[in-house]
């Protein structure tokens, strides 16, 4: 059990990374974009009309192959200009240090550099604060994990009886929020424990055993636990639901259901979503008791992420953009998506024979490797993750500048949460998918 109170826990010819790098790239790009890319996806795709006009590179272009086994996604939806919103759009009624928290939170915020809220944090905290139930509707990136974890920490230790569940849908979702409390809760006396897939059984039951007032974990794990007599859920009165698109997307709806049907009666919610879907407005009419609707999505997908396309024929011409793209000034930190795991271990092979500092995060790894992968990550001892969209959620590292999709995600869901790892923290970030021309 962890103690918050100690929440204290190339080739061919081609450039390799490691050489001088030029310019003329980046520096004769447009809006920010990439020369031979981006200029080329806006010629060809109208992101105002959402269609694709004719002639991709060639008068006998028959158009993007349509790629996997998803839904068929209009390349046009791939391009997109950031349009930021600034700090100055939005006026916040609070500062951190108006709400009504405990001292040691406040001093734990602002030692984070936590002082102006995120209009998601400013809209919910108060409602939190008052013991509301919540659903928040935000983009990726917003600063979800304060915005109800400040009401919830603050309740935890005005209400030592309290007791809270943090459900997320991945591992390192999970990892990361605990992350959060950690620098948030700092000295407030409050334990946790942590219940995710991927690792033994033992220390989880020992932090159970511990009667901590925090759980967070995965839908499976948890319910694992209740199956078992381990974890008793009735005693928890505080649920957060976390990114709850994804979790039902990712197939536990059935366990999430089973879940909350375990808690006490009487609880205080929080739903978190980038969607407010059928099957998620179901969920919530169950559970949830007159729940207060904070929405501040302003569109799809992150506005503070640049999104185009590269188009490519053939494997070895694909591989050459991805290695042209890597090398250039402005890509520092990236993140690549690929479809399988066996092709995220090969291409992460590949960019390391060629000079890349790469790594690869899939679900057959351990949760040790996985985290040991992301915290290279997370230092810039690797500036390149390749992953499969087991990683899309709950990486939340500041400093990425881009993410590829390597493949075309299955559906445009999947799509917003890969991009989504960019453009964090007030950023601009950039986006590029790979789509497969025709001759």
């Amino acid at each position: 059990m962890s103690g918050y109170g100690n929440y204290n826990k190339q080739t061919g010819g081609r450039r390799r990374p490691n050489q001088v790098k030029s310019k003329s790239n980046s520096d004769n790009s447009s809006g920010g974009m990439y020369s031979g890319y981006g200029r080329s996806a806006r010629s060809n795709y109208s992101s105002n009309s959402g269609s694709r006009s004719r002639g991709y590179s060639g008068g006998r272009s028959r158009g993007p192959k349509k790629q996997g086994r998803g839904q068929y996604i209009d390349p046009a939806k791939f391009v997109r200009e950031a349009t930021p919103v600034k700090q100055e759009d939005y006026t916040p009624a609070h500062t951190f240090n108006d709400f009504k928290v405990a001292d040691v939170l406040k001093l734990n915020l602002a030692s984070n550099g936590y002082e102006i809220p995120s209009p998601v944090q400013d809209q919910t905290i108060p409602l939190g604060l008052e013991g509301k139930d919540i659903i928040g509707i935000a983009n990726t990136g917003t600063g979800k994990t304060v915005a109800f974890g400040l009401p919830v920490l603050n309740k935890l230790m005005t209400d030592r009886s309290a007791k809270a569940l943090i459900i997320a849908p991945t591992r390192e979702l999970a990892q990361q929020i605990d992350d959060e409390f950690r620098k948030v809760a700092k000295g407030s006396g409050l334990a946790a424990a942590i219940l995710i897939g991927g690792t033994p059984m033992g220390p989880q039951l020992r932090s159970l055993r511990g009667n901590p007032q925090i759980v967070i974990g995965t839908p499976g794990r948890v319910k694992d636990h209740i199956t078992r007599g381990s974890f008793r859920a009735k005693n928890f009165n505080i649920i957060v639901l976390d990114e709850v698109d994804r979790m039902l997307d990712m197939g536990f709806v059935d366990d999430v259901t089973a879940i909350l049907g375990e808690l006490a009666e009487e609880r205080q919610s929080f739903f978190f979503s980038a969607t407010m879907e059928p099957r998620i407005q179901s969920l919530i009419q169950t559970f949830a008791k007159d729940p207060v609707t904070v929405s501040v999505k302003t569109g799809d997908t992150s506005d503070n992420v640049h999104q185009n396309v590269v188009e490519y024929r053939g494997r070895t011409e694909k591989i050459d953009k991805l290695h042209d793209l890597l090398i250039q000034d402005s890509v520092e930190k990236t993140i690549i998506f690929h479809d399988t795991q066996r092709a995220v271990e090969e291409l992460a092979r590949e960019l390391h024979s060629r000079g890349f500092k790469s790594d690869a995060i899939h679900g057959a790894k351990t949760q040790v490797q996985r985290q040991r992968a992301l915290n290279k990550f997370k230092k810039s001892e690797i500036n390149i993750l390749v992953a499969t969209d087991v990683a899309a959620r709950g990486i939340d590292v500041k400093d990425i500048t881009h993410v590829v999709n390597y493949t075309v995600p299955q559906t445009y869901a999947d799509y917003t949460h890969r991009i989504g790892r960019a453009g964090r923290a007030g950023k601009t970030g950039y986006a590029l998918t790979f789509v497969e021309v025709g001759y």
